[in-house]
């Protein structure tokens, strides 16, 4: 069974399943390895008082040495488990670990079930999946901050480990959520992550650049459905906007789902007490609710259909 047919099958069972609560109280989460194993070498590795090249080197042998831990032993497990007749059951099954649709759809769907109840209840529902101050948010401000992280985070959490194990198996989804999660962790452009985590953050625009570009096709493919006028809006946000936000990848997927919704993405929003004005993705509506959260789920369920039948008719190709 070829990775692509392996691919769509994890799709479907993370879709639906998802990561067991009983398993990740029992043994924890993957990814929660990952990042113990990421924060024993930052630990080991950083150090803000050496030179900056210096630290930089650091950074990148981290990002080698993570890559290394964590792909071979990938590699081993996949080579023994598909040499047994049903062993690529397990395999599809360990490769949804490393997939997140299901935990992404429920955390954006608490946004919009706690919203129109309570301005504070769904702070803290937002504050699960954004970087951004939550306190400051009105109604509007909530729904445009989860609707951004469900766009960003489908091309990242889902499309992104998808397609690197529909190329290169088990190992390519570990390493990337390896590499994904060290931009997370040590990919920052603070004094102490300047230069040991720079090694980390250009890996990580480096193996998101398909699926950042993939996911808005997928957006507007799935816009498609509803009206072929979102559709061109999808494709024509992303054309023009996609290129201003500060991350090469983070603004295809976002500007495809604004122009999707008919709405304005990006502005104004505070981190850590610090005002960051961002550029605007689409050029609709400025003011959101919870029914256009539940829109974008709506288009988000159609994107991630199309994905599963691309892989399963990638797989019926090869």
């Amino acid at each position: 069974m070829n990775h692509f047919v392996m691919a769509a099958f994890a799709l479907v069972i993370e879709y639906f399943v998802g990561y067991p609560q009983s398993l990740q109280r029992a043994i924890g989460h993957p990814v929660e390895w990952i990042g113990k194993l990421i924060a024993y070498l930052d630990e080991g590795l950083n150090d803000p008082d050496s030179e900056a090249g210096d630290q930089r080197n650091h950074g990148i042998f981290a990002v080698v040495a993570l890559c290394i831990a964590v792909g071979v032993p990938a590699f081993l497990i996949e080579k023994l488990l598909l040499s047994f007749h049903y062993g690529w059951i397990f395999n599809i099954l360990l490769a949804t670990a490393f997939i997140a649709q299901k935990s992404l759809r429920d955390h954006v769907t608490a946004v919009a079930r706690t919203l129109p109840q309570s301005i504070l209840s769904a702070r803290k529902e937002v504050a699960k999946i954004v970087g951004r101050d939550p306190s400051t948010l009105d109604e509007s401000g909530i729904a445009k901050a989860a609707l951004e992280s469900l766009a960003e985070n489908t091309a990242d959490g889902i499309t992104a480990p998808v397609f690197w194990f529909a190329v290169a198996g088990l190992p390519g989804i570990v390493i990337y959520k390896a590499i994904n999660t060290a931009d997370s962790m040590i990919g920052h452009k603070s004094e102490k992550y300047l230069n040991f985590g720079w090694a980390a953050a250009k890996l990580d625009d480096l193996v998101n650049l398909p699926a950042s570009r993939l996911t808005g096709l997928m957006f507007a493919a799935a816009a498609w459905f509803k009206s072929k006028m979102r559709a061109q809006s999808a494709l024509n946000a992303m054309w023009r906007d996609a290129g201003k936000h500060q991350s090469p990848n983070a603004g295809w997927p976002e500007a495809a789902m604004a122009g999707a919704l008919d709405l304005k993405f990006g502005g104004p929003r505070q981190y850590d007490g610090e005002m960051v004005q961002l550029p605007y993705m689409g050029d609709g509506r400025g003011q959101m609710n919870a029914s256009d959260i539940d829109k974008g789920l709506e288009l988000y369920d159609r994107a991630l259909f199309i994905l599963m039948a691309a892989m399963a008719l990638l797989a019926l190709a090869l």
